[in-house]
């Protein structure tokens, strides 16, 4: 592991020939990357992974709080000011240090009037370090940052391929519509500022790869991305982990989500009331959600419906724990009203686990026959739904197997891999003429 404050230096380095079909040197952008608080850093530790195990050198550049990698992949650290991990949030987090730096600063100012600024300032940071390692890399990977500081890495010479998982503006679209207070509108309004800079560079990339043909259609929408430049490689799932475990008993009674964000986005508030209605007639029904509860929507809504002390959140799990959470359910269900792709949902099915998911986003290309579909933000559909596969354990047992067998054809690391190959390959060979 690397810290990028030991590493500058402030002098460009000249790229080394490489011979055409030689392992390619990947420097791996994400501003955020623990996977125990998000999907993206569950798909940066595995896309970094099945990378390197074709005999590529990849260093992941993460900004805090940082990825779990394999031994295959190095991190460098692009450490920033953190400032929603800090317990004040932030507010006093500047040092006389900090004005020596407009990423810092910038950073900074823009958090205390209420926006969200990682993005760009982790771009800044990145585009300085690389161009000080330039010789180090052929191509520049990048997680969904869409930062102002791509556009300068490429003025320095390397390519950059961008990852783009959903336009976030679906995000600040479905915060909208759910919050009827003008003064939290604005709120949100300001907190998703970034955009602006993302819908201004995504245009002007050369190489992206989408995670399905839904989010495809959105990032074309929303980001303006031509069709010659996008590439739609599905994700994949880490099939020697997510699993079936015949060990575990799964139970009859048991509701398992995933809600790493407390946002409209994740259907959590759907699928709360929907739980409340099947409680009716199944008093013994559990419901548990990998996330954590804070104070917010969720929280207010289990005590207007006197379910704070029915709903089980668990958080921190390893990859292993989740996987048994997996195993444990009777049910997994993902209610989002919005997904990109819906990793939780392919997890699941490659676990063996019976999947209730809605017509969200790409929802439906990921489950296909392996899971049952119904309406998003539909609270009666998504009862009802869940209410019958739970009277019916043959049912729950045909999808368990289809499912699993959809998941280990569709969501395969080491053919995504081959996929990013061949769009890194292109990007190198353009950037060379």
């Amino acid at each position: 592991m690397l810290d990028a404050r030991v590493r500058d230096d402030p002098r460009p380095q000249a790229p080394k020939a490489r011979a055409p079909e030689a392992p390619l040197r990947i420097a791996f952008l994400s501003y955020r990357s623990d996977p125990k608080v998000g999907g993206q850093g569950v798909y940066l530790s595995q896309a970094a992974d099945a990378l390197a195990r074709r005999g590529h050198k990849v260093d992941v550049l993460s900004g805090p709080p940082y990825p779990e990698l394999s031994h295959r992949v190095r991190l460098v650290k692009i450490p920033s000011l953190d400032l929603y991990a800090q317990p004040h949030n932030g507010h006093r987090a500047l040092r006389w240090r900090h004005l020596l730096s407009w990423a810092d600063t910038g950073e900074y100012l823009a958090h205390l009037s209420g926006k969200f600024m990682e993005p760009w300032s982790f771009g800044r940071r990145a585009a300085r370090w690389l161009k000080a390692h330039r010789g180090d890399y052929d191509v520049v990977l990048d997680n969904q940052s869409l930062s102002s500081g791509l556009l300068a890495i490429e003025r320095a010479g390397l390519p950059v391929v961008e990852v783009i998982h959903h336009p976030i503006r679906r995000d600040l679209e479905l915060a909208l519509k759910a919050e009827p207070r003008w003064g939290m509108r604005l709120l949100s309004r300001r907190w998703y500022g970034f955009l602006k800079m993302q819908e201004k560079v995504a245009p002007r990339l050369k190489d992206v790869i989408v995670v399905s043909e839904a989010s495809g259609r959105d990032v074309a929408e929303c980001l303006k991305v031509g069709a010659a430049a996008m590439n739609v490689i599905p994700l994949g799932v880490d099939q020697e982990v997510f699993k079936p475990q015949p060990d575990i008993r799964r139970r009859s009674n048991r509701l398992l989500t995933t809600a790493s964000a407390d946002v409209p986005l994740k259907g959590l508030a759907v699928l709360i009331q929907a739980y409340a209605r099947l409680l009716i007639q199944r008093p013994d029904l559990e419901l548990v959600v990998i996330g954590r509860l804070r104070e917010g929507p969720t929280r207010d809504l289990l005590r207007v419906l006197d379910l704070t002390d029915r709903v089980q959140f668990v958080s921190g799990l390893t990859r292993q724990q989740v996987v048994e959470e997996y195993a444990k359910a009777t049910i997994c269900v993902t209610p989002s009203l919005y997904e990109g792709f819906g990793l939780p949902a392919a997890e699941a099915m490659s676990c063996g686990a019976p999947v209730v998911a809605t017509d969200g986003g790409a929802l439906p290309e990921v489950v296909g026959d392996g899971g049952v579909i119904v309406r998003r933000g539909d609270v009666d559909a998504l009862a009802d739904a869940i209410a019958q596969l739970l009277a019916d354990p043959a049912k729950r047992a045909a999808l368990s197997e289809a499912g699993r067998r959809r998941a280990r054809q569709a969501f395969n690391w080491d053919r995504a891999a081959e996929a990013y190959e061949a769009v890194l390959r292109r990007a190198v060979a353009r950037s060379a003429c």
